[in-house]
């Protein structure tokens, strides 16, 4: 007679063979393995940014000790930083700089790199030899004579207008960027466009650029992000004038005021960083196709 095995319904999970354990712990270890470099990389760049944070939160003595954690939580270095003569000022030129000089950037390189891109006229290629050459262009060479035509002939000293103004007519690398990546738009959506009887400018804005948004958006975040960080153009054009200047700029200042206070120096830090970092975290996905993007064709 055979007896028939039933099987185990107490709803506990079976038990892992030795052979099944081990073969766990072999494919963990390889993961660990194949993901380590990218784990340290990640280390790498995460750990200053926590060690400003937990500094930030410190009380002044204790930043100045060896501890890695804050024994009490000072959220009010935040708030003291903002009560500080200048810097909400300061976070309101750079708003004006980044935001003003991103949609500058980006509506006027928009149409050169469609003509460049989509267009057949003799020239073309000189021009957009031209364009990659304003970009080995460092700015520093041509600072001085720059500094004069603001500065004397049209005195905007100590103002961020020499810095804005210039993006109204477009910026070498946000051209190539976004001629790069038109050049993956299928010229067949273009040819319908105006087979149906849409000019160039109407083709542009209801085909062209709904097809174009990721490309948009890179360019957009790297022009945010070098008119937030920069920190050589107000030095040049408005360090005469602390009402002028950007949160890059002013860090500095407010670091010399603070040089014992390091708890608020780096809430202050926290607070330049927070914008970029918060930006490109919601645009990172835009930002990555847009960038991958524009090298299918060259």
């Amino acid at each position: 007679m055979t007896t028939a095995t039933l099987p185990d319904r107490t709803g506990r999970p079976a038990t892992a063979s030795p052979a099944e354990r081990t073969a766990r712990r072999k494919a963990l270890l390889h993961w660990i393995a194949v993901h380590s470099l990218g784990i340290a990389t990640a280390l790498f760049f995460v750990l200053p940014f926590v060690f400003v944070f937990l500094t930030s939160l410190m009380s002044d003595q204790q930043a100045l000790t060896r501890d890695l954690t804050p024994n009490t939580w000072h959220w009010e270095n935040y708030v003291k930083v903002f009560e500080t003569d200048g810097f909400l000022t300061w976070w309101r030129n750079s708003l004006l700089y980044a935001g003003l000089g991103t949609a500058l950037v980006v509506v006027s390189s928009i149409p050169v790199a469609y003509a460049l891109a989509k267009f057949r006229f003799r020239g073309r290629h000189l021009s957009l030899l031209l364009v990659i050459s304003m970009m080995m262009l460092p700015p520093q060479v041509v600072i001085i004579p720059m500094y004069l035509f603001w500065a004397k002939q049209m005195d905007l000293s100590g103002t961020l207008w020499p810095l804005i103004i210039p993006m109204a007519f477009g910026d070498a690398f946000a051209i190539f960027l976004l001629r790069q990546f038109l050049l993956t738009i299928p010229n067949e959506y273009i040819e319908a466009a105006r087979i149906d009887g849409c000019g160039e400018f109407r083709t542009l804005i209801r085909i062209v650029l709904p097809m174009a948004k990721p490309g948009i958006a890179a360019v957009a975040l790297f022009q945010f992000f070098y008119c937030w960080n920069d920190y050589f153009g107000p030095q040049i054009y408005a360090s005469e004038n602390p009402g002028a200047w950007t949160l890059s700029y002013g860090l500095e200042s407010f670091k010399g005021a603070h040089h014992t206070d390091w708890n608020l120096t780096m809430a202050a830090t926290v607070l330049v960083m927070a914008p970029v970092i918060l930006v490109f975290f919601f645009a990172q996905k835009a930002f990555v196709e847009g960038v991958t993007l524009t090298g299918v064709k060259g």
